[in-house]
């Protein structure tokens, strides 16, 4: 006997299934309405609207998602991120009252986002603490919202380097003070020499198997150090690394576009993006304020002009108004002329410098996530807004900024050890 081939549907993806399963509750909820069951603003209250936390029918997803927000997985792991997060560094600033923040943490959650990142080296422990509280008083499922938060050391601290001693330590403090159960992901800022790979590796496999951390990362690490570090899990059979969180901009380049593929096809190392404009360190179309994200540093391959531990303690005491003096006096006219293009390129689309050059972050393919942050609501507002500009940036778009910044990084050409004989 014969038989009849079968045809087989393909596969839908996820997010066409979020989509197709928020479609079928709101067809179900219209159908009930229709017979008489239920009203008009119980249809609202059922999970389209966010006024209801005790809604009788709850939607698959958020209807209200930000326009050209999408979820990726965060490496090469099955963690689902959003395409932007929110860094809580100017958030929990000085200036920022905690009503403020809370202001701030619930748009972001409105809009879809659900990675918040948290750093001890910049806003010290008072984020955390304010981000426990505010989680615990809203009340969100565990489950719709990631946490980030850093193992940051000092040569100034107690807890010097990255011994076994310190990360358990670290990450015990971490739980406490956000009052959760576990952290979703814990992120190394900056290796340490003078502690050996193997400690590092097996410390956050023991918190990772004790529940207390479901993945982890490093920070300001260079493509050698991620490798090496890549490398002992394997040797070891410890949990390996899945984001490395870098600068990327207009103006610092080189690791992101060249290096970060390369791990993520070879490794699986993911790619969790910020850039001083993206987390609201710098508005407006001044030059001056511009001009400090196209100084010469910044072409170093590694440099991060707001990581230093001098410059940390300053901009906790004094706010961001540190890093306008570190604009370089010997800035040439080239580089003026390149703000005033891009401002033009802005105006040509409608928007501000600050949204283009989120948008451009957004549009390559290797930042599975870029943290955004702000200080006031309509400055998150603003950059979220920046989403509906990635479709804009086309080709010619593109070319058009490559023309005005004509820094595309590119490879040294290979060479031959027999053409030195």
């Amino acid at each position: 006997m014969r038989l009849k081939p079968r045809c087989r549907a393909p596969i839908a993806s996820l997010d066409c299934m979020e989509e197709f399963s928020a479609g079928s509750a709101l067809s179900a909820l219209t159908e009930r309405s229709g017979e008489g069951g239920i009203t008009k603003e119980q249809l609202l209250l059922s999970g389209l609207t966010h006024s209801a936390p005790n809604a009788p029918l709850q939607l698959g997803k958020q209807t209200t998602v930000a326009p050209g927000l999408r979820y990726r997985n965060l490496g090469k792991s099955g963690l689902r991120v959003s395409n932007i997060g929110l860094g809580t560094w100017p958030t929990f600033g000085p200036n920022v009252t905690e009503e403020q923040a809370e202001q701030i943490i619930v748009l972001a959650v409105e809009s879809g986002i659900n990675v918040f990142d948290l750093s001890e080296a910049h806003s010290g422990t008072r984020a955390e603490v304010e981000l426990g509280r505010i989680l615990a008083r809203r009340g969100w499922k565990r489950t719709c919202y990631i946490v980030t938060t850093k193992i940051y050391w000092s040569t100034r601290s107690e807890e010097r380097g990255l011994s076994r001693k310190h990360i358990i330590e670290s990450v015990k403090a971490s739980l406490v003070r956000l009052q959760l159960s576990y952290i979703d992901v814990v992120i190394v800022h900056k290796a340490d020499p003078m502690c050996p790979m193997e400690e590092v590796v097996r410390a956050m496999h023991y918190v990772i198997s004790q529940g207390w951390v479901m993945y982890w990362g490093t920070a300001r690490w260079s493509p050698v150090e991620v490798m090496e570090a890549y490398t002992n899990c394997r040797q070891f059979n410890c949990v390996t690394p899945i984001v490395e969180q870098t600068e990327y901009h207009m103006f610092c380049r080189e690791k992101t576009e060249l290096y970060m593929p390369e791990l993520y096809n070879k490794i699986g190392v993911g790619l969790m993006a910020w850039s001083p404009i993206s987390m609201g360190l710098s508005q407006g179309k001044e030059e001056g304020s511009v001009q400090l994200f196209s100084r010469s540093s910044f072409r170093n391959k590694y440099s991060s002009f707001s990581w230093t531990e001098d410059e940390t303690a300053t901009a906790n005491k004094d706010g961001y108004n540190w890093m306008k003096d570190r604009i370089q006096p010997e800035e040439t006219r080239r580089q003026s002329e390149r703000i005033r293009e891009l401002n033009a390129v802005a105006e040509k689309l409608g928007c501000s410098l600050s949204q283009l050059a989120i948008a451009w972050c957004l549009k390559n393919e290797s930042v599975q996530c870029l943290l955004l942050g702000a200080s006031t609501v309509m400055q998150l507002y603003d950059s979220i807004q920046s989403l509906q500009l990635v479709p804009k940036l086309n080709t010619n778009m593109v070319a058009e900024i490559e023309r005005i910044l004509e820094n595309k990084p590119t490879r040294p050409p290979m060479v031959s050890t027999l053409a030195l004989r």
